[in-house]
């Protein structure tokens, strides 16, 4: 951190005085010199266009120019005066994330090297009257030299060398909040916007690390881990400039993502016998402590997890949320199916958004023709102090009673557990009626099938089925089954349509359901495709019933 501080504060200080001076003076800048009348037409840009990387006529290139010649300039002295701070204020986090191969990790060598980074595109976010955000784009192929000294669990000591860096990334600057006294500004908020690129290399000096399973790998995974929740957004450094209590600024919670991973269809076969063996990774920050990981489904390229899991947000407007898929691969290395993402910003708070995301190869890919299957997920974004009178159904509140909750926590409340008795538990009585199908496929020879359907709970197992409709693509049924779920958040409805035959039946198709939507809504009807079919859909009709349940003392 004290690394970038040096490194850019100090530049980009000077320049955003420049700007934020020439907005609040524009009627004497207009009569300036040329080079204060550009400075000023870029501090006016308008908002649209400030969100845009500045073009020539908006920004000379000469401004950039002027920057990486005098970085190179100072950059000797920002070496001299940033390596002890870097060594200072890295090494407790190195020790953070320190792998458990490692007994020990710190620098015994920290120099920043003679090449110094290279701004190449600058752009203006401006955030109305509060502040200004300026984001620069940085390139740095350095040549520094950093000896890390580790020592493994069995004692070994070794000089680790991390060279070859090459760094492209994107900074962010906040200037706020404005106020009507020089330098215009109370703090500035720094982090590392965006990681485009980031590359590095680990050498053993005088040996080869490979001769060491895994502590190559577990180093540069501490390493990333390091820069990604020391410095990367959300996460901000807030430096005061005068003096206040700029707490606000620093990063905080705003909310929590519930995500139900329900299920995947159509993944990519990796395995020469049998199929893939799928699990999902989860994440909104790609920490160790904050990535999600489900359950391994063996042998199944449709698979159904129907697990919850819980995310905090920090920042609902830049965050998104990922998921990757991988094919388990035993003590192998997994290997990746497919990944897609979620923008947190298109979530409608207190809403749950049931989506089918495509998986793709790469996420920085634009495109991607390749049919790699797709992820069935429940979200739902639950921004924190907002009384907004929606319900979470994921809340604990529904999972234990306020009893158990004020037990747990030792608190009675002068002992008056009267009023804390009377907490519904989700479950209840589901209805659910089967109205019809429409354009089922056929599979008799004369080109018709004898559909009847069969619905299971997929946790406890329970079954009914249908009558069967002989001879018809377009069935009526209009029967009704009821079943009794313990637990509704973490159950699902699976309903599958069959062409019955004199020795068996033909799976025909399904469609799988979680109960969140019955749940909140009550009730409703709608109208389902079979997935694994060529044509057909369902029409259904559900219905919740809960049944509260009190609990005595």
């Amino acid at each position: 951190m004290s690394f970038v501080s040096g490194l850019v504060i100090g530049v980009l200080v000077g320049i955003a005085l420049i700007v934020l001076f020439v907005r609040s003076e524009n009627a004497r800048s207009a009569r300036r010199s040329a080079l204060a009348t550009t400075i000023a037409a870029f501090a006016r840009m308008t908002v649209e266009d400030s969100k845009k990387l500045l073009a020539p006529e908006y920004y000379p290139s000469w401004v950039l120019n002027w920057l990486n010649a005098h970085l190179t300039k100072i950059w000797p002295y920002v070496d001299e005066a940033a390596s002890d701070l870097i060594k200072a204020n890295v090494e407790p986090i190195l020790e953070q994330y320190r792998p458990m191969v490692l007994s020990s990790l710190s620098f015994s060598k920290f120099t920043l090297g003679t090449v110094a980074p290279q701004f190449t595109g600058v752009s203006i976010i401006e955030g109305g009257d509060e502040g200004i955000t300026m984001e620069l784009e940085m390139n740095w192929d350095g040549n520094p030299s950093i000896i890390l000294d580790i020592k493994t669990r069995l004692g070994v000591g070794l000089p680790v060398q991390v060279k070859n860096i090459a760094f492209t990334g994107v900074f962010r600057l906040i200037f706020k909040p404005l106020v009507p006294e020089f330098p215009c500004f109370g703090a500035v908020s720094f982090s590392l916007r965006h990681k485009k690129q980031m590359d590095f290399t680990l050498k053993v000096v005088g040996g080869d690390i490979s001769a060491i399973p895994g502590v190559a790998d577990a180093l540069e995974t501490t390493i990333r881990d390091a820069v990604e929740d020391s410095i990367t957004w959300p996460v901000r450094k807030v430096i005061p400039i005068l003096p206040g209590d700029y707490s606000d600024l620093e990063l905080k919670p705003v909310g929590t993502l519930e995500v139900k991973l329900v299920q995947a269809q159509g993944l990519t076969n990796k395995d020469i016998i049998g199929k893939s063996d799928p699990f999902a990774e989860l994440y909104i920050r790609p920490l160790r402590n904050r990535t999600k990981i489900s359950k391994v489904i063996n042998n199944d390229l449709n698979p159904i997890w129907n697990e919850h899991f819980e995310f905090v947000v920090e920042d609902v407007s830049t965050q998104h949320l990922t998921v990757k898929i991988y094919d388990d691969e035993g003590l192998q290395a997994a290997e990746l199916l497919g990944c897609a993402q979620v923008q947190l910003s298109q979530l409608e708070p207190g809403k749950v958004k049931d989506v089918w995301i495509k998986l793709v190869k790469d996420l920085d890919l634009q495109r991607d023709m390749k049919d790699r299957g797709k992820v069935h997920l429940e979200l739902l974004y639950c921004p924190y102090g907002v009384e907004s009178g929606f319900t979470n159904p994921f809340t604990s509140n529904y999972t234990m009673t306020s009893l158990e909750k004020v037990l747990k926590s030792g608190d009675t409340e002068n002992g008056d557990l009267g009023n804390k008795k009377r907490t519904v538990i989700i479950r209840g009585v589901l209805s659910v009626t089967v109205i019809s199908a429409e354009d089922l496929p056929p599979t008799d020879l004369l080109g018709k099938a004898d559909p009847f359907v069969v619905l299971t709970m997929k946790k406890t197992g329970m079954k009914n089925s249908t009558r069967v409709v002989n001879e018809n693509l377009n069935p009526v049924w209009n029967q009704t089954f009821d079943f009794v779920v313990e637990d509704g958040l973490h159950d699902m409805l699976m309903v599958e349509v069959y062409d019955h035959d004199t020795f068996g039946k033909d799976y025909m198709g399904r469609c799988i359901l979680t109960l969140t939507r019955v749940i909140l809504e009550g009730e409703y009807k709608d109208c389902f495709p079979l997935d694994g079919a060529k044509s057909g859909k369902l029409n259904l009709n559900l219905k919740w019933m809960a049944q509260p349940i009190y609990r005595d003392s």
